[in-house]
């Protein structure tokens, strides 16, 4: 199902040499109809959601007409000099009640991405990677946790899994720290952007990508993209 009105704006404040570049996705026009996960062919998994009704999150149109997953990062600017170390801390992306979240996360090229099963339920998870070796790994134990590390840029690696088919996330690899994912409220903030002019670009894995020109100078700015 195509939609055909997708709305997303950014804005930035600014330091003198520093900005907190932020904004909103915004969605308009007729929001898709949430749809509810079945996990009957799992008992295991139906038995951890009991009681509760578990969405897909491939279009997630919040109260506010806003969208929650989309994957916002710098595209074009970025000076290497400017840019930090890769944290050593790792990333977590969790296996949990048979899914994986979150749904959408950013990691930067070789910061470790630590892969937990927090379920006593069979996963595997299978990375989709084009850009970066790809890797599909069974993770039959609760509690089990594997690392690894993304050597390339790449937007967007689709994670998997081939045991649970409603299972699926998306994974942003960047070379540099200036990248977000829209909340609950359709709202990010990208920290610490030096002065420059830039290009964004935002990612729906459903509605498709957007980018905006914009010029951090210690003012504010803010750029529409409609759909």
């Amino acid at each position: 199902m195509k939609h055909k009105n997708v709305f997303f704006a950014v804005g930035f404040l600014s330091s003198i040499s520093m900005a907190a570049v932020t904004g909103t996705a915004s969605f308009s026009g007729v929001a898709p109809k949430a749809e509810v996960i079945k996990m009957s062919g799992d008992p295991n998994c139906a038995k951890a959601n009991e009681g509760k009704k578990v969405m897909k999150e491939d279009v997630v149109v919040n109260a506010n007409k806003t969208l929650a997953n989309v994957f916002v990062y710098v595209k074009e600017g970025v000076k290497k000099e400017s840019v930090p170390a890769a944290p050593t801390t790792p990333v977590k992306f969790e296996q949990s009640g048979c899914r994986y979240i979150p749904h959408v996360i950013g990691v930067r090229v070789g910061q470790p991405f630590q892969i937990i099963n927090s379920d006593a339920v069979m996963h595997n998870v299978h990375s989709m990677a084009k850009q970066n070796p790809g890797f599909n790994m069974g993770m039959a134990t609760k509690g089990q946790s594997i690392e690894k590390k993304f050597t390339k840029p790449e937007t967007m690696v689709k994670m998997k899994c081939d045991v649970h088919g409603w299972m699926t996330a998306n994974v942003g690899v960047l070379d540099h720290p200036y990248f977000a994912v829209t909340d609950s409220q359709g709202a990010f903030t990208i920290d610490g952007l030096p002065d420059g002019d830039y290009t964004v670009e935002a990612i729906h894995e459903k509605l498709g990508t957007k980018t905006a020109k914009i010029k951090v100078a210690g003012g504010i700015a803010k750029t529409d993209f409609a759909f």
